[in-house]
């Protein structure tokens, strides 16, 4: 039998697209065994579209996770009908205004694209490649070697 694959349509990088995309990344970087490269995508991707006036910084929230115990702020980031957190700059709490405690009743809404459109989106619109991981030699198993009692084990 010949299998057809089924072939997903490309997405374009509208704002709508994006930000679903942005939105579908950030919430499987929270559970994902290494988060770092998806966590990177939708900080470049909204830096990006910070710069093209398609996203605007609204003002900062207290962390709900914050590092240390230590009281911390992030930056809420509107692009479309989604919004997003990132970590503030110096500039951020000098020009943006505080908004005190997140509103827990805020919900961003469902994005209806895969992890895998999501991250293809993302990386051509950024140009941000995955990390290639370096081939690191794991230490093969060794059986136990057993000796008698007052054997040297070299």
């Amino acid at each position: 039998m010949n299998r057809q694959r089924k072939q997903t349509p490309h997405l374009h990088p509208t704002i709508e697209n994006l930000s679903q995309a942005i939105f579908i990344v950030n919430r499987h970087a929270k559970t994902a065994p290494d988060p770092k490269f998806l966590y990177r995508l939708k900080h470049d991707a909204l830096q990006k579209l910070l710069k093209e006036g398609k996203a605007k910084k609204i003002g900062l929230h207290f962390s709900n996770n914050p590092k240390f115990s230590q009281q911390q702020s992030d930056v809420l980031v509107q692009c479309g009908e989604y919004s997003f957190h990132l970590p503030p700059s110096k500039n951020d709490f000098k020009q943006l205004p505080h908004l005190g405690k997140l509103d827990e009743n805020v919900r961003n809404p469902k994005a209806h694209i895969s992890l895998s459109q999501a991250k293809r989106l993302l990386t051509a619109y950024t140009g941000l490649k995955p990390e290639q991981k370096e081939n690191v030699h794991k230490r093969r198993y060794q059986k136990p070697v057993f000796k008698r009692l007052g054997e040297d084990y070299y």
